[in-house]
């Protein structure tokens, strides 16, 4: 059960039942360094983990080479290690890393536990957690809320299911990254559920954001205006406020996420809600919208491009930052 209060987390037993002493963790290996998984590794030393990277980038290994990680040269290297965070893209990503020969399924010893942070279907959760259980180790799926400016911050909330046993082992590696941890039981796919929960419901305020912002700028009321009225009073949530801004702004470069990797988790939680027989039609819109802006040369954007694509749509172009102070300027006059 979680606590109540602000900055709490998980309540778990901190050992296993019949066990003498708790699980040591203290070798922590990071595999995947892109956006997330970089910051990850960096809060990791910080927190005086003993830290061992893996990247098919050799210069994002070497990056935190430098800083005091050790190199992992390939997976099976990673058999010394207490607990291994997999931040990688996709399912087949994350799949191939663990359950091909030689991965981490093979490599790691009884006891190590693979903390997957990536967004990937519950399915290949669960199919993750069995093939740890064969070979005696533990699995915790730990999607994160929150962009790489909060993840720098430690500030994420963490999204955690698996045993509870094996969560408890890996708490202080995930304290040392997040504000919160949520646990949400032992079903390994349940964390994942959320999460892509989570991210359907982002896509869904930025689509009506951009929709809401592009009104404004069609009939001069003021995107800035309107933007400040609307966040300071009913929408006032952090995903209005901090993506409603960048949209605002039209800063959609560097992408804290891809519009592909947000296709990607619209899809995963469609087809999750396909098996669960659960229509989400205003779901499947954003999809199409985010399919849309890949189409037209928006893939790499953050996914709060989806405000561009809304202004392109209102026949609107590419309004600069620079430009909106002057529909605040009528509005005020008005």
């Amino acid at each position: 059960m979680m606590h109540n209060g602000p900055d709490t987390d998980i309540d778990l037993p901190t050992e296993a039942p019949g066990a003498s002493t708790p699980r040591r963790l203290a070798r922590v290996g990071v595999i995947g360094l892109g956006r997330m998984g970089e910051i990850f590794a960096r809060n990791l030393l910080d927190a005086g983990f003993e830290l061992a990277v893996f990247d098919l980038q050799p210069e994002r290994a070497e990056r935190l080479v430098e800083a005091g990680a050790r190199r992992l040269e390939n997976l099976e290297a990673a058999s010394d290690l207490d607990a291994v965070i997999t931040s990688l893209p996709n399912d087949e990503a994350v799949a191939s890393v663990t359950l091909a020969a030689g991965g981490l399924a093979d490599a790691l010893r009884t006891a190590t536990t693979h903390i997957s942070m990536s967004t990937i279907s519950p399915g290949l959760c669960r199919r993750l957690a069995e093939q740890h259980a064969h070979g005696g180790q533990g699995f915790v799926a730990a999607p994160v809320l929150g962009n790489p400016d909060l993840a720098r911050a430690r500030r994420l909330f963490v999204i955690a299911s698996g045993e509870r046993v094996d969560v408890s082992a890996v708490a202080p590696v995930l304290r040392a990254l997040g504000e919160r941890i949520y646990y949400v039981g032992e079903d390994a796919g349940a964390a994942s559920t959320l999460k892509l929960g989570a991210n359907a419901l982002t896509a869904l305020t930025l689509q009506s954001m951009g929709e809401v912002l592009a009104l404004m700028r069609k009939t001069g009321v003021g995107a800035h205006q309107a933007f400040d009225v609307l966040t300071s009073s009913l929408f006032d949530g952090k995903v209005h406020k901090a993506y409603g801004g960048k949209i605002l702004a039209e800063r959609y470069a560097p992408p804290g996420m891809t519009a592909t990797l947000a296709a990607k988790d619209l899809r995963l939680v469609l087809a999750e809600a396909e098996t669960a027989r659960v229509a989400m039609p205003a779901t499947s819109l954003v999809h199409d919208r985010m399919v849309a802006l890949m189409a037209r040369g928006g893939a790499e954007l953050d996914w709060s491009a989806l405000g561009l694509l809304a202004a392109a749509d209102s026949g609107l172009g590419r309004i600069t930052a620079a430009e909106e102070p002057q529909f605040e300027a009528e509005g005020a006059a008005a």
